[in-house]
């Protein structure tokens, strides 16, 4: 009987209170010492060859 309580009950959602305000954290969000960011470079020539890599601004 104890399923009847349960199955076509609305359940409160723990976070949605949090989205709501704006205050709900996420991953995007935070920041830790020493992190370190990447990106994605693409080649604008399709099918081009690699004749050399300058990583200087990147190091």
């Amino acid at each position: 009987m104890a399923m009847k309580k349960v199955v076509g009950n609305p359940t409160p959602r723990v976070e949605g209170e949090a989205k709501v305000t704006g205050k709900a954290q996420y991953a995007v969000d935070v920041t830790l010492p020493g992190m370190l960011w990447g990106r994605v470079l693409r080649s604008p020539i399709p099918y081009g060859r690699i004749k050399r890599i300058d990583a200087s601004r990147a190091l």
